[in-house]
Order: structure tokens, then C-alpha cells, then sequence
């Protein structure tokens, strides 16, 4: 047994029980050393010397008090501030006895919430993905094949309709591969299939190619070329943070240039995308970026959404990388 847990420890109420009765008993000897006296009736000198003598004793005791429940004020700051989703440095576990106790459970109670929080994210999240591309698979094999039948279907009635009669045809046939190609479309963003077959950098070059071919969004990006292998679960967060960072530029943003970058830097592979849109507001956060919040916290990775300098947002994915295990 150490010295530490060899020494007796002091609650926290006896801890305030003598604080309180060592500047009462300070008063009384006072009082009962010193040339003060208190007559009937009470004369002025004397009941000035009181509230005096009064008024120190609740200085004294309130910083007293406030030196020794210190810790406990910032616990409560913390407590107050904390965000599963945006981790922070733990309160320091000082103060006396019961204090330090306490801090030190509220740090094991909150490792052990951010460790069940991203067990059960990771859950759902593996979840969605599987429902991602049972839904991708069902629009790619079975509407896809359906309205590609359709096509033809058309194709082979407007050869034989009369004139006015097969222009019409072929606007619904072109009606139907615009909607055919959107299918494909969504199913290509639930399920990214390049990313598992050509890599990240690859599947990051085909989502800025949907972007810009369907939207007004002009993207210029910086992939480097010496990026680390990385395993399947961190490129799909990298991926899908781009992904919702491009869709809120879009959607939320009104967006009209956007930079993504994906660079190996000292430690750390770093995402960047900043626009020129609207900025960050004082709104809350949406279910969008707490999602991303969510797949950062899977990886380890630490993600910042700040104003960019364009006066835009710019989103930061910081994703920790073994520079031992990495190196050729």
C-alpha cells in the first residue's frame, strides 16, 4: 500500500464542519483573550467592534469555502459544457478527500458513456450502411431492370406507331432514361461501389464528377498521391464526410466554389473542404453534422466546422495514422 492510500482521507462534510468551527473558535478566543467586552444595555463602540469582528468571520469562512470547493465549480463547468460528440480534456481530479473522488468518477462515468455511445454508433451506423445497400441493390437490379424493359418496351412501339403518335413515345422515352439514370444515380451514393473497388482517391474523383454534372457547383480538389493505406472503415468515413460536406454546401450553403483536399500530413491524413457560402450560424447542429460527428468518433478522428476565409464553412477531418506502420 502507498503513502497515498496509507493516508487517512477527510470527507468533504467534516472537511467544511472544521473549517466553519476553526474561525468560530478563532472568533471566541478572541473574544475571550482580547480587551473586548459586551455591556447591558449594548453601547456603539461595542456592537461596532462586533459587526466587525462578524464581518471577517464571513470572509474568512467564504474564502475558506471557496478555495476548498473550488474543484467542484469546475467540475460543474464541465459538466454543463460536455459533448459526447466533441470530446474534451477531463477535469483534473484535485481538492481534498471527497472532491477528488468525485471528479474522478464523473471521468470514469464519461469514458464509459463515450465508449457505449460508440459501440452502439457503431451499430447503427454498420446497420445503415448493410440498409444502404440492400436499397441500392434493389433500385439497381430490380427498378433499374424494370424500367430498362420499359425503354424498350417504348422503343419497340414507337418504331411501329404513326407519326404523331411515336414523337410523343419518344419524349416518354427520354422521360424514363432521365429517370432511369437518377435511379442508378442514388444508388451510386448509397452504395459507393468505386470506393470498394478502385480506392478512396478514385471514389473521392467519381462523387465531385456527380456533383458538379447535377448541380451548379464548381469543386476543385488536391488529392495527394502519397496517401497511407487506410482499412475500409476509415475510407468510408472519409468518404462520407465529403460527401455531406459537398450535400450542405449545396443544399445549405447556396455554395458556388468549393475546395476539397485530401493531404498526408505529420501524424495525420487531413480532409479539408471549404466553400463560399453562407458560413456557420449560431443555429444548432443538424442531424448531418452530428452524423459526421459520429464517424469521426469511430476512427479516433477529430473534426472541426469553423468559417472559412472566403467567409464560407470549412470543414477540418483530422484522421490520426501509425507513421511506423505506414512507413515503406
Amino acid at each position: 500500500m502507498n503513502s497515498g492510500e496509507g493516508r487517512r482521507t477527510v470527507s468533504l462534510f467534516w472537511r467544511i464542519f472544521l473549517l466553519n468551527a476553526a474561525v468560530l473558535v478563532a472568533a471566541t478566543m478572541v473574544l475571550l483573550l482580547g480587551p473586548v467586552t459586551v455591556s447591558t444595555p449594548v453601547v456603539l463602540t461595542e456592537a461596532l467592534v462586533l459587526a466587525v469582528g462578524l464581518a471577517l468571520m464571513l470572509v474568512a469562512n467564504g474564502a475558506l469555502l471557496r478555495v476548498g470547493l473550488a474543484p467542484l465549480h469546475r467540475l460543474t463547468r464541465a459538466m454543463a459544457t460536455l459533448d459526447l460528440l466533441q470530446p474534451a480534456p477531463r477535469p483534473i481530479a484535485t481538492g481534498h478527500a471527497g472532491i477528488a473522488d468525485l471528479i474522478r468518477a464523473f471521468n470514469t462515468m464519461i469514458d464509459r458513456l463515450e465508449a457505449e455511445r460508440a459501440t452502439s454508433t457503431a451499430r447503427a451506423l454498420s446497420a445503415q450502411e448493410d440498409e444502404r445497400r440492400r436499397v441500392a441493390r434493389e433500385l439497381h437490379d430490380e427498378v433499374g431492370q424494370s424500367l430498362t424493359a420499359v425503354l424498350l418496351q417504348l422503343e419497340q412501339v414507337a418504331r411501329h406507331a404513326p407519326a404523331p403518335l411515336s414523337a410523343e413515345l419518344r419524349q416518354v422515352q427520354e422521360t424514363t432514361r432521365a429517370g432511369l439514370d437518377e435511379i442508378r444515380r442514388i444508388a451510386r451514393r448509397l452504395r459507393p461501389g468505386v470506393l470498394e473497388e478502385l480506392g478512396l482517391a478514385s471514389a473521392l474523383k467519381a462523387l465531385i464528377t456527380e456533383v458538379t454534372g447535377h448541380t451548379d457547383l464548381a469543386v476543385t480538389h488536391r488529392l495527394g498521391g502519397d496517401l497511407p493505406p487506410m482499412d475500409a472503415e476509415t475510407e468510408l468515413v472519409i468518404y462520407r464526410v465529403a460527401q455531406e460536406g459537398l450535400t450542405n454546401a449545396v443544399r445549405h450553403a447556396r455554395a458556388s466554389r468549393v475546395e476539397l483536399s485530401l493531404q498526408r500530413r505529420r501524424g495525420e491524413v487531413l480532409l479539408r473542404l471549404a466553400d463560399d457560402g453562407r458560413g456557420v450560424a449560431d443555429a444548432p447542429e443538424g442531424a448531418g453534422i452530428r452524423g459526421m460527428r459520429e464517424r469521426a468518433l469511430l476512427i479516433g478522428a477529430q473534426l472541426e466546422i469553423t468559417r472559412s476565409a472566403s467567409g464560407g464553412t470549412e470543414v477540418r477531418l483530422r484522421v490520426p495514422i501509425d507513421e511506423q506502420r505506414t512507413a515503406p
